[in-house]
Parts: structure tokens; C-alpha cells; sequence
């Protein structure tokens, strides 16, 4: 089997496996460090109402610390050698590492007050065991109960599969018939860091540009670009379900082609755990149709910043 599929359709198990171990509590009213997929799962449970505060790792270190150093924090990376995440550890007296291994420098730095483990295991390809992982660290120690959210996740998986493979086909089918000048995500609420993970992950595997933006902001302006783009709304039973459904038919009129993904089992918070699944799916079947051999060929999956 493929190791990038392999890797996706490990997602379940590890997710379940997580579920049977303790679990950390996460603090409230402090700064939640990391980039990329670090920083967009916090970004989640900020727009799901929690007291927290999600900021890119790299602009906290060099604009908004003051090099002043603060109690407490949270800091993630799936690697644990991200540079600037550990450029952050260094601005707090304290912190709480959410990683995937408890050895790498992030965990092992003494003022580590603890660490909780993502559990994800070895991840070569684009961030999903480790995203969704994060996404369950979080959930938990925030006091929310993922289990029958990842319950499900376990029994639709094929259907994910499924659905990707389809998106992947459409996509590509629009990509070589004519002209597409812009590809969009959009999310609202937790799905905004749903839409984020999502562009950076199908950037990465197939080469191609996907802009990941919130759902509202892209009505503020880039639907304009609608005629000849394609644009993927995420949805969820939530407050923007009925502006997000309106879009879509706006924006089709206009000569945009618009899929949709939703998990309409679950509610809209759990929802975060679901709806970037088929996006998995589809870097893996696009990457593959386009011909895309090497994930990361600019750069190593770790940005170590020289």
C-alpha cells in the first residue's frame, strides 16, 4: 500500500488508542504557541468559545513578546523541533508541551511543567494522525468528550475515502478541461482552522495553490474571482449554516465550481474531527493523478530555520 494512504487510513486506530490514555488538563486565559497544523488546532477551540489564545509561534517570538518573559504557556509541534517553537519555550517560565514524542528538545526542557503526548506515531506525509490527535489533546483537556464524535470517525471512514477519491476526480477533471484561476477552502467558526488545514496539507502533497480562508471573508471580496474558480465550503449545523448554503448558490451563478463537505452526524464543534478527513483523501488521489511523487521537496516536513 502507498505510505501516504497508509498513514491516512491509520487515523482511527490512533485515535482510538489515544482515547484510552490519561489525560492532561489544558490551562485557559494563555497563549497557545505553534505553526502550521500547531497552530491552526487551537485555533478551533478559540472559535468554539474557549478562553484561549491561539498566536503563530514565529510572530509571538519576534513581534509580540517584548522578550519578556510570562509565566505560562502552550506550545506544540508534532516534531518537537520546530525552531520556533522552541524559540518560544524559551519566553516562559514554564510551559506545556503538546508533542508526539516525549523525547525531542520541546519535551526535555526544564522548564516543561508537562507534557501531553499526541500519540499519533511516525508521519512522513502532510499532517493527519497528528492533526487529529492535537485536535483530541485539546478536546479532552478542555473537558469536552470526543468519544462518540471518533466513533464515528472509525465507522465513516470508508466514506471519507470515498468521498475524497470523488472530490479528487472532479477536481482534477476542472483542472485539465479549461482555465481555473483560483482554488478556494472556505470554513466558519472551528471549520476556519478546518479550511487552513486543509490548503496547507493539499499545497503541500499536490503543488498546486489552495487558499484556505473563512467563509465570511471570502464574501468580503475574493468572490469576485468566482468565474472560473473552484471553491470547497466546508459545513456545519452552526450560525453560519444558512449564509454558507446561500454563498454557494450565489458563487455558482457566477461560474464558480462549488463542492461541499459536511458531516452532518455530529455537531458543529466535533465537527473539526471529521470535515478535514476527506481532504486528506483528496491530497493523497490529486497529488497521485497529477503525478506528484515527493511531499516536501522545497523544504524538510520540520522547518529548522538556519
Amino acid at each position: 500500500m502507498n505510505p501516504m494512504l497508509s498513514e491516512i487510513l491509520e487515523i482511527p486506530q490512533k485515535a482510538l488508542q489515544l482515547l484510552t490514555k490519561p489525560v492532561a488538563e489544558m490551562p485557559l486565559h494563555v497563549k497557545y504557541l505553534g505553526m502550521g497544523s500547531s497552530y491552526f488546532a487551537p485555533l478551533a477551540f478559540k472559535y468554539m468559545g474557549f478562553p484561549v489564545e491561539p498566536e503563530m509561534a514565529s510572530e509571538y517570538y519576534h513581534y509580540l513578546s517584548g522578550a519578556q518573559k510570562q509565566p505560562l504557556a502552550v506550545i506544540l509541534s508534532q516534531s518537537g523541533k520546530s525552531s520556533e517553537a522552541l524559540w518560544c519555550s524559551r519566553l516562559f517560565e514554564r510551559y506545556i508541551a503538546i508533542t508526539n514524542y516525549a523525547e525531542n528538545a520541546l519535551a526535555q526542557a526544564e522548564n516543561v511543567e508537562r507534557v501531553a503526548e499526541i500519540g499519533a506515531g511516525p508521519e512522513q506525509y502532510s499532517s493527519s494522525k497528528t492533526y487529529i490527535n492535537t485536535l483530541l489533546v485539546l478536546f479532552r483537556g478542555l473537558g469536552l468528550d470526543p468519544s462518540a464524535a471518533v466513533q464515528v470517525l472509525a465507522a465513516k471512514m470508508a466514506h471519507y475515502q470515498q468521498q475524497g477519491k470523488s472530490m479528487a476526480d472532479e477536481i482534477h477533471d476542472k483542472l485539465t478541461s479549461g482555465h481555473i484561476h483560483g482554488i478556494y477552502i472556505t470554513g466558519s467558526g472551528p471549520n476556519i482552522a478546518t479550511a487552513f488545514q486543509a490548503a496547507l496539507i493539499l499545497s503541500e502533497s499536490t503543488k498546486l495553490n489552495f487558499n484556505g480562508l473563512p467563509m465570511a471573508q471570502y464574501d468580503h471580496g475574493p468572490k469576485e474571482t468566482a468565474k472560473d474558480s473552484i471553491v470547497i465550503q466546508i459545513m456545519a449545523k452552526g450560525n453560519a449554516y444558512e449564509r454558507t448554503a446561500k454563498l454557494s448558490e450565489t458563487i455558482r451563478r457566477a461560474g464558480a465550481f462549488v463542492l461541499t463537505v459536511e458531516e452532518a452526524e455530529t455537531e458543529e464543534n466535533f465537527s473539526v474531527l471529521h470535515n478535514i478527513v476527506p481532504f486528506n483523501f483528496v491530497a493523497y488521489y490529486l497529488a497521485e493523478k497529477l503525478g506528484v511523487g515527493e511531499t516536501f521537496t522545497v523544504g524538510g516536513k520540520v522547518t529548522e530555520v538556519q
